[in-house]
């Protein structure tokens, strides 16, 4: 009869960390690489969700590379491109300044932080009615007596991914800051009192001591930023669905999928997604690697 105290320590210590892995491993391949896997699969086929599958080749990806109509919706994801560097800038800046002894940092820290916390859905519907006509935001402005600036910030096509843009900021840039804010914190504090005593102020300590020790995650950010950037789906999507010129690739895909019945097409924009966010990702990796 097998007993497990018979093995040797090194054998043991393989068996439970590959009893520990099994079932995350079996989640992993069930609701990751098995739906991708069907994913490219369904992208080779003309099928609507419920007949017969029709293998068609590459004939879903010709449509998507010679209809412009597919690509140009990726002109609204400069708008989350852009907002971006705002996100990153504002989330470093609120990290710096917390870091250091300031009345009430716990408090702030909470402040910036809770909207991440909060569900996308809740964050749509709050949004809409900020800026709804005689909203939150258009009664701010009439009360600071800028009423003169009052828009349809979501039936303006000019201006409706601006507000949608800045919606994203304030919802994911507590996830930066608390990011930022970690590993500024890891920084020694004796480096900071050694800085001081040279003569070094607020300003060189960011600069000298602060951004070189967190380059990297900024990079990281970044990286995770701009790959979100080009697959926003969640706040336009809850807020206009796509409507007065806010659609974006992703929602262009769930449409094209489930809306108009054509799962291969979706499929096949899900893989061109795929890869334009892994190729992004790979540049920005030699963009940042060091000699």
């Amino acid at each position: 009869m097998f007993k497990f105290s018979n093995l040797s320590y090194d054998a043991q210590r393989r068996v439970i960390i590959i009893l520990f892995s099994i079932v995350p491993v079996a989640l992993l391949i069930t609701f990751a690489y098995i739906p991708v896997a069907n994913m490219f699969y369904y992208s080779f086929t003309d099928w609507n969700g419920f007949s017969d599958k029709e293998f068609v080749g590459f004939e879903n990806y010709l449509t998507i590379f010679t209809d412009p109509e597919y690509f140009v919706v990726f002109k609204v994801s400069l708008y989350y491109f852009f907002a971006t560097f705002v996100q990153m800038g504002l989330a470093l800046y609120f990290a710096t300044i917390l870091s250091f002894n300031v009345r009430f940092k716990n408090f702030f820290k909470g402040v910036l932080f809770f909207p991440y916390l909060l569900n996308g859905v809740a964050i749509g519907f709050m949004f809409l009615f900020f800026f709804r006509p005689e909203g939150t935001l258009d009664t701010v402005l009439n009360a600071l007596g800028l009423g003169e600036l009052i828009q349809l910030w979501l039936g303006n096509p000019d201006i409706i991914n601006i507000s949608l843009a800045g919606t994203s900021i304030w919802r994911y840039m507590g996830f930066n800051f608390i990011i930022f804010l970690g590993a500024i914190s890891s920084i020694p504090k004796d480096v900071y009192e050694a800085a001081e005593i040279d003569g070094a102020n607020k300003w060189h300590q960011f600069r000298y001591i602060i951004l070189p020790s967190i380059r990297r995650i900024i990079q990281l950010n970044l990286i995770l930023a701009i790959s979100g950037a080009l697959s926003a789906f969640e706040i336009p999507y809850i807020m206009t669905a796509g409507a007065n010129g806010s659609k974006t690739f992703v929602i262009q895909t769930v449409d094209i999928a489930f809306k108009y019945g054509k799962v291969g097409l979706g499929s096949a924009m899900a893989v061109v997604l795929m890869i334009i966010v892994i190729v992004v990702t790979l540049i920005q990796k030699k963009f940042f690697k060091e000699d």
